[in-house]
This record gives C-alpha cells, sequence and structure tokens, in this order.
C-alpha cells in the first residue's frame, strides 16, 4: 500500500464532558473485580477534588494521547481538575507537541508488514501510525525552541513552559494541547527523562551544532522543584495513569522533604490505573500499599485498579466532571511558585 493510503484515517480523542459516566460507575460499586475498584477510585478522585487542602499531582506514563486520551488531560487542566503534571517524554513531547504542530497519529493495525511500514517511513504504536517524516520536524522543533534559550541548565518544567510560550506565539494547529493549556493556566509539567523521546534528538541536534553554548536539561532540578511543590502545601493527592519514573518520582518527593530537614505528610489520596502485575517486582505494578511501606502514601484513601487506561481514564474523568467538585475548587497556580526563573 501507499503511504497516504495508510495514513488517512486519525485517532479521535474522547471527550468526557459528551457522556455523563456516574450512572455506569454507581453501577460498577456494587460489582467486584476492576469494576468496583474503578468505582472505589472515582471515590477518592472526588474527595482530592472537594478537598480545599489538596493539591492534585498527574502521573502519566504510556502510549496515552496517541490512543485518544489528549482531550481528558486537556479537560483536566481546563476545568482545575489537576495541580501539576509529571508525565513520560513520549507523551507531551511525541504526541502532544507533535499534534500541536498540525501533526496526526493514525489508525492502523497491529497485524501488518514492520519492514513495509519501514520503508514508508512509518511508525507504529500497537495500532496507531506516525509519519517519521513528521516527527523528524517535531524534533528539529525542538531544537529551535532551545535555540531561543539562554545556554544554562533547565529543568523540564522550565523548557515545556518555553515550548508553551513557542505554541502561544505561533498559533496552535490542532484543536487542543496539553502544553499549550497547562501554560495558559499555570500548571507545571515535569518530565524527568525529558532527552528520553523526541525532545532528545532535537536537543542533541542542537548541542551538536550550537556555536556559543548550549541548553542542557537538570533532572536533579526537576526532583528540586517537585519537592519545593510538596513544601509549599498543606496536602497532596496523586492520580496515576500507568507507572514508570513518573510515578516514582512523584512518590519519592515525600521522602525527599525527610532528607531535607522538612518533614511533609504522605501523598493522602493515591489512585494508579495500570495493567503491570506487581509479582515481577517491578515499579510500575508495585501496589500502592507497597509505597506505604517506603513512607511515601497514606492507606486510608488508596487504590489499584487494573485495566487499560483508554477504558478506565474517560470513565473516571467523566464520572468526577459530571459530579462537579471541580467547580468550587481554587486553582493551584503552582507554576507560580516559579514565577521569573522563566
Amino acid at each position: 500500500m501507499k503511504k497516504r493510503e495508510l495514513l488517512q484515517k486519525p485517532v479521535a480523542h474522547i471527550d468526557i464532558k459528551t457522556f455523563d459516566a456516574r450512572p455506569i460507575i454507581n453501577s460498577y460499586a456494587s460489582m467486584a473485580f476492576q469494576a468496583r475498584n474503578l468505582a472505589k477510585a472515582a471515590d477518592i478522585y472526588d474527595r482530592m477534588l472537594g478537598d480545599g487542602d489538596c493539591k492534585i499531582m498527574l502521573t502519566l506514563a504510556g502510549s496515552l494521547f496517541s490512543a485518544g486520551l489528549k482531550h481528558v488531560v486537556a479537560d483536566m487542566i481546563d476545568h482545575n481538575m489537576v495541580d501539576v503534571i509529571v508525565s513520560t517524554g513520549a507523551i507531551i513531547v511525541d504526541q502532544d507537541f507533535f499534534e500541536a504542530l498540525g501533526f496526526r497519529h493514525y489508525a492502523g493495525s497491529a497485524n501488518t508488514d514492520d519492514k513495509a511500514l519501514r520503508e514508508l517511513a512509518i511508525d507504529r504504536i500497537y495500532d496507531t501510525y506516525i509519519d517519521e517524516e513528521d516527527l523528524r520536524v517535531c524534533d528539529m522543533t525542538v531544537a529551535k525552541v532551545a535555540e531561543t534559550l539562554p545556554a544554562r541548565p533547565y529543568s523540564s518544567r522550565e523548557f515545556i513552559h518555553a515550548m508553551g510560550a513557542y505554541l502561544d506565539r505561533e498559533g496552535l494547529k490542532a484543536e487542543r494541547s496539553v502544553i499549550h493549556s497547562a501554560y495558559k493556566r499555570g500548571v507545571p509539567i515535569f518530565v524527568p527523562a525529558f532527552s528520553d523521546c523526541s525532545a532528545g534528538f532535537g536537543l542533541v541536534y542542537h548541542q551538536w551544532h550550537s556555536k556559543n553554548g548550549h541548553v542542557t536539561m537538570d533532572s536533579v532540578q526537576d526532583f528540586r522543584e517537585l519537592t519545593k511543590i510538596k513544601l509549599s502545601v498543606k496536602e497532596t493527592g496523586i492520580f496515576m495513569v500507568g507507572g514508570g519514573v513518573p510515578k516514582n518520582f512523584t512518590q519519592d518527593i515525600v521522602v525527599a522533604t525527610d532528607i531535607l530537614g522538612e518533614e511533609r505528610p504522605m501523598h493522602k489520596y493515591a489512585i494508579q490505573l495500570t495493567v503491570a502485575d506487581e509479582r515481577d517486582g517491578a515499579l510500575s505494578g508495585s501496589t500502592l500499599k507497597e509505597a506505604c511501606s517506603w513512607g511515601k502514601v497514606d492507606l486510608e484513601h488508596e487504590q489499584m485498579v487494573f485495566g487499560e487506561a483508554t477504558v478506565t481514564l474517560p470513565l473516571l474523568v467523566s464520572d468526577a466532571f459530571h459530579r462537579g467538585k471541580w467547580k468550587k475548587r481554587a486553582p493551584g497556580n503552582l507554576a507560580g511558585l516559579f514565577q521569573g526563573e522563566l
């Protein structure tokens, strides 16, 4: 097949405002297994939104926005349902920034000839396709953003803020962007492993060709800034989608406050949506009860949900949106903690 024939059906992003998930979540509460667990998680998220002392930290891992979940997170930002985001780089750069530049992800097939895709410069994420030539434009745009900044170390939050400013200047070429919404609404985004995505290619290009010094990324500054947020608020709740580095980074800030001699309470609320198994000892499937042993998560309001995010996340966020606690919630304005730094 020709390239244009394979890249013709864009992935559509689900809109949680167009349906009310409360009836199904209420029904799930009387069931068992993961249905009941999802209903419990929905109640905990509703508690987070209703707790005036609680700031909500959303962690993201996996190929979420390419699968149609971008608008769910954009709505969480735009409707004051999250205060800080910690994510993998692919979600924020290869998927959100990529689409903000006018490119798309396309419906494909998991049962395909990957050698043929390679010859056509089409990249595959399970059953979705991406045009590699478009990704190269995304890489070079990251390099272009880097060239506008003074040569020094940056936290990922600072650099993503600069990406948001770039989109604000140049104009969005997509309906929504998580980076741009966060930039406009003062929601800081952290990507601790920032070079592990298209941003890495762009920054390698920037550093290789820069003649008068270059931008570097400081993951310790990420950790310090995220810890500063924990130190500045009374209570925190974590809403985890997937696991990986974002999960661990966000849990670890509680321990960091103790190391600094400024001990703060464990995360008061915690929910995680994951398909990972705990039995191999890996991080992504480790339970929130296990995190309590490390002094990271309180056990009074915690819930694991073992289910795939394209199914569970829209239901959970739609339920919270239609319950409406966000309407009375004060904005976190956590980006204001770093005002003047960039």
